[in-house]
């Protein structure tokens, strides 16, 4: 079982290109691994002895490369700053926008939701008929809750208006 940096190694790839599914290395970084711990890179992942693996993992969880964990958070946290900061990257990275300049007017659909997510649903008769009456209900709540409003502030204002005539009389 190949096991490094907490990802499983396919069996039967070559290990320079087996590398590559841990987070953080690409081919150039595995090639660079490979070559700096002396295993052949045409060596299946399954013929490497426990040493080679041993060798290559030392050299990948050495702290020299970042890779899963370490990289994501560290990732996040660039975003986060970008975001605290208030730049116009993290202003885009906040608003789930398109970030490195592209075009949003036509294109972008997989920061902005897919189609499905925009397209209308036709509604029936019945479910017009309901929202509008819903919506009626609605107003007519607001208009009373309003006039109810308006009658209270009347009320405090008479009041207000006898205080201070009663107050000029006295003095």
């Amino acid at each position: 079982m190949a096991r490094i940096a907490g990802v499983e190694l396919p069996r039967e790839k070559r290990i320079d290109a087996s590398l590559t599914s841990i987070y953080g290395i690409g081919q150039a970084k595995a090639k660079e691994i490979v070559s700096e711990s002396g295993v052949e890179p045409d060596t299946r992942v399954s013929a490497l002895t426990e040493d080679e693996l041993n060798r290559i993992r030392t050299i990948v969880e050495g702290g020299k490369y970042r890779v899963e964990g370490d990289l994501r958070r560290e990732i996040q946290l660039d975003i986060k700053r970008l975001m605290d900061i208030g730049s116009y990257r993290g202003l885009r990275h906040r608003r789930n926008l398109p970030v490195r300049g592209q075009r949003t007017s036509t294109n972008a659909r997989t920061r902005r939701g897919g189609y499905k997510a925009k397209r209308t649903i036709a509604v029936g008769r019945k479910a017009k008929e309901t929202a509008r009456r819903a919506r009626n209900d609605w107003y007519c709540f607001v208009n009373w809750n309003s006039e109810l409003r308006l009658a209270s502030l009347i009320s405090a204002y008479i009041e207000l208006l006898a205080r201070w005539q009663s107050s000029v009389s006295i003095g």
